[in-house]
């Protein structure tokens, strides 16, 4: 490996980190929903206020930095530095943490989502920069596999995190102490803010470059047509609604199944968090599998690779839960599951097009089996929804910013503003999930109706590429 090479790698990890806790808190607002419904007497759609609250102010952030960027004439971005606007979102989220403090002390509601959005808030600046340099620090034709790679990362948080504040919430299952402690919660979020601020630091001080020139792109140099808005491009409009729909349908299948638990096989609430991780671990274990390809390793490796790597992935949620002391039986079948996955991943040939719609499709007979069984096989089949959701946030975005040339981090911006789904869904499934509507089972229907969009993105988005020179077929010309 050549110093450069040396150099990129470490820059790509630092980096990286920051997707660790993205996925930390975003997983734990579903331990929080169950918890404060039970403790505050709310109603599921009151619940869903939090993944609402939390996931509303991605757009609240995007706004501000698009408004922000016009008024200094140019993006703001460009002017203080990627790692630098990274550091700074790292600090606003610290801030957001230290309201958790009184929130905690108090049971107070309000308070505790104000936090949480607050968080969110710089979570919407990092997220902004962070995504495009993931795709463009190295080799161009692995960009989606990077981005795989970082959501690997993302989802190390999302599998710890639900135990860690269920931990700190309910103590240790296996002591016999399930009395849920709302006061408890500040202490993970204090240390939570603490490493928010020390990684600024490091951000601050790395070698992660603080200018992105340009996006290489699939793309045949002789039929660009540069346009004047990120907005003339078909591909980032419709790719925005993907994002709302994808991050809607992964975030409400998450944050409804405690409550579906709860109703259809009397789950206590402490019992829980194991399953809610599982789901948060599906996601890793596809995009620990998606990330193979980003690596320069011999073709045959590559391909045992593609087997294993799910299973390393499920092996770190297995340890995980055996430290908390929980009982792994139940999950041991879930091995099975995967291998859905795998056939999945070879079918899409890497193809980002190909991959969104043949796991948009597995992701609707999932959701379809959940509703149409019941009992430890509804369960599974609404957490397997996590393996099919893995790699549709890098197959979206690689998708939507191909081509965009110079607007590209105005259209990362506009597609973290669509991050707001998960918030808007979450709670239209909160409320459709009423007995006098649709009941907890069927309210999964939502979820359908998202992957259907998604499904719709993936065969009309590579007619539109095409038309503008960009195949992700070619081998000459893929850069994804």
């Amino acid at each position: 490996m050549s110093q450069k090479q040396s150099s990129t790698t470490s820059a790509l990890l630092v980096l990286i980190s920051v997707f660790f806790f993205w996925g930390f808190v975003a997983a734990s607002n579903d331990i929080l929903i169950p918890v404060f419904k039970e403790k505050l007497n709310l109603e599921q759609w009151q619940s869903q206020m939090i993944s609402f609250a939390f996931y509303v102010a991605y757009t609240v952030g995007s706004i501000i930095y698009y408004f922000i960027s016009k008024s200094f004439g140019g993006d703001i971005l460009n002017r203080i530095g990627y790692k630098n606007g990274i550091a700074l979102g790292l600090t606003i989220s610290a801030i957001g943490t230290l309201l958790f403090y009184p929130a905690a002390e108090t049971a107070s509601f309000p308070l505790m989502i104000s936090g949480l959005f607050i968080v969110g808030l710089g979570f919407s600046l990092q997220q902004t920069a962070a995504n495009p340099l993931a795709i463009v620090m190295g080799d161009p034709q692995k960009g989606s596999q990077r981005l795989s790679l970082a959501g690997g990362v993302n989802n190390v948080g999302t599998t710890i995190g639900p135990l860690l504040v269920s931990y700190a919430i309910f103590g240790s299952i296996s002591s016999g102490n399930t009395v849920a402690s709302i006061e408890s919660v500040k202490t993970p979020y204090l240390i939570l803010g603490a490493a928010f601020i020390i990684v600024a630091i490091i951000f601050k001080f790395s070698s992660i470059p603080n200018k992105i020139e340009r996006v290489n792109d699939a793309v045949d140099e002789t039929t660009i047509t540069e346009k004047k808005s990120a907005l003339k491009y078909p591909q980032l409009i419709l790719g925005m609604i993907a994002i709302f729909v994808y991050v809607g349908v992964e975030v409400s299948t998450a944050s409804n199944l405690p409550e579906f638990m709860k109703q259809k096989l009397n789950t206590p609430t402490e019992h829980i968090a194991p399953y809610v991780s599982l789901f948060w671990a599906s996601l890793m274990i596809g995009r620990w599998t998606s990330s193979v390809g980003a690596f320069n390793i011999k073709a045959g490796f590559k391909a045992v690779l593609n087997f294993v790597m799910p299973y390393i992935a499920f092996a770190v949620f297995l340890a995980v839960n055996k430290i908390a002391n929980h009982d792994l039986t139940p999950f041991y079948i879930y091995a099975f599951v995967i291998v859905a996955l795998i056939i999945a991943d070879i079918l899409s040939k890497g193809n980002p097009a190909r991959q969104l719609l043949i796991f948009s499709f597995a992701g609707i007979v999932s959701l379809f089996i959940g509703m149409l069984s019941s009992g430890m096989v509804s369960v599974y089949a609404f957490i397997s929804v996590g393996l099919f959701c893995s790699t549709l946030w890098p197959c979206i975005f690689t998708l939507a910013i191909a081509g965009l040339g110079k607007h590209t981090n105005e259209g990362s911006s506009f597609l973290i503003m669509m991050i707001m789904g998960g918030g808007f869904i979450s709670l239209l499934q909160g409320v459709l999930a009423s007995e006098d509507i649709l009941g907890i089972q069927w309210s999964y229907l939502v979820g359908v109706a998202c992957f259907a969009y998604l499904a719709f993105y993936a065969w009309k988005v590579s007619a539109i590429l095409k038309t503008q020179g960009i195949d992700f077929d070619s081998k000459k010309n893929s850069a994804h």
